[in-house]
C-alpha cells in the first residue's frame, strides 16, 4: 500500500481574470512536519491556502490531502484538516466550554472524549477560570485563544494556520505553540503562514517562500540562510544624518555593497573580512559617528525574505 504524504501540491495554477495569483507551484509536506509558507502581501499565500482547504478550485494542477484529491474527493479531503484563519469563528452566545464541546462533537468525538479534550485545551490556553463565563466578559486575546483551541479540538491530521498569532501577546503566542507542538508530537501536520519570521525560523521544519504567485525558494531555515551568504556585519547608527557617511566608510574599507534600512547598515563579510572590522570602527570613531548597536552573526530569516522578495520586485 502506498504511503501518502500529508500534503501534495503539483503544478498548481490559479488565475483571476488575466492575472496568475498562483503560478505553477509544487511542494510536498511530510506527516508530522511543521511547514512554513511565507511571502509578502499579495504573493498568493491566501489563494493557495483557499485551494488547499477546498474553498477555491485550482485552474490547473493537483492537490492531495493524505492521498485524497481535493477536486473529486473534496468531502474526504475536508475530513483530513482543521483551519484557523485571522477572524474568530466562536459562537458569542455560548461559553468557552460549550463552544469546545459543540465543535468536538462536530468533529466526531464522543461526549466524554469532547469533554476531556475541552478541559485539556482550556488548561493549555489558560482559560480554565473563565471556561463557563459568558463570552461578553472575554478580552480580545481570550477570544483569540479560544478560537485557536477550537481548531485543535479534534486533534486534526492536518492543521492549516493562517497568521494565527497576529496581534497576540508573547505569552499567548507561547501558549499556542506549546499546544501546537503537542499536536505535532502525536503525528499531526501543520502548514503555517505568519508575518513573524522569527516564529517560522524557530518552529518550522521547512519553509517555502513565494512571491508574485511563484515559488522562490524552499528548504530548512538553515538552508535558506545559506543562500544569502555567510557572516554579516550589522551596524546601527545613533544619528540618522550620519548614515550616508557611515555607509561610505564601510563600503570603502570592505569594497562590497552595504544595504541600509533606516539607521541600520548590513553588509556581508568575506572569509578575510573579520580583520577589517577594527579599522571600520576606528574610522567611525575618528569621524565622531556614534554606533548604538553592533552585531556580527549569521543572516536571519528576515534577511532571506528581503533579499529573495524585494530584490525581485
Amino acid at each position: 500500500m502506498r504511503s501518502y504524504e500529508a500534503i501534495e501540491v503539483r503544478n498548481v495554477q490559479k488565475r483571476f481574470a488575466k492575472k496568475k495569483a498562483v503560478n505553477d507551484v509544487s511542494f510536498t509536506i511530510k506527516k508530522g512536519e511543521i511547514f512554513g509558507l511565507l511571502g509578502p502581501n499579495g504573493a498568493g499565500k491566501t489563494t493557495l491556502l483557499k485551494m488547499l482547504t477546498t474553498l477555491l478550485h485550482q485552474d490547473e494542477g493537483e492537490i492531495f490531502l493524505n492521498g485524497f484529491y481535493t477536486m473529486t474527493q473534496s468531502r474526504l479531503a475536508r475530513q483530513q484538516f482543521s483551519v484557523t484563519g485571522q477572524v474568530t469563528a466562536i459562537d458569542q452566545d455560548l461559553s468557552a466550554r460549550e463552544n469546545l464541546l459543540i465543535f468536538g462533537k462536530l468533529t466526531g468525538l464522543t461526549r466524554n472524549a469532547a469533554s476531556s479534550r475541552a478541559s485539556e485545551l482550556l488548561t493549555d490556553f489558560d482559560l480554565t477560570n473563565s471556561a463557563d463565563q459568558a463570552l461578553a466578559t472575554f478580552s480580545g486575546g481570550m477570544r483569540r485563544r479560544l478560537d485557536l483551541a477550537i481548531s485543535l479540538i479534534g486533534s486534526p491530521n492536518i492543521l492549516f494556520l493562517d497568521e494565527p498569532t497576529t496581534g497576540l501577546d508573547p505569552r499567548t503566542r507561547t501558549q499556542m505553540w506549546h499546544a501546537i507542538q503537542k499536536l505535532v508530537a502525536s503525528g499531526s501536520t501543520v502548514l503555517l503562514t505568519t508575518q513573524y519570521l522569527e516564529e517560522a525560523d524557530h518552529l518550522a521544519n521547512r519553509i517555502a517562500l513565494i512571491d508574485h504567485g511563484k515559488m522562490i525558494a524552499i528548504g530548512t531555515p538553515s538552508e535558506l540562510k545559506q543562500q544569502v551568504g555567510g557572516m554579516q556585519l550589522r551596524l546601527e547608527v545613533s544619528d540618522l544624518q550620519m548614515v550616508a557617511q557611515t555607509r561610505s566608510i564601510v563600503q570603502g574599507i570592505l569594497e562590497r555593497p552595504v544595504s541600509v534600512t533606516d539607521r541600520t547598515l548590513t553588509v556581508l563579510l568575506g572569509n578575510n573580512d573579520m580583520q577589517l572590522v577594527t579599522p571600520i570602527l576606528n574610522q567611525l570613531q575618528d569621524a565622531r559617528i556614534l554606533i548604538s548597536n553592533l552585531k556580527i552573526g549569521a543572516p536571519s530569516l528576515d534577511d532571506v525574505f528581503l533579499k529573495m522578495t524585494i530584490g525581485k520586485n
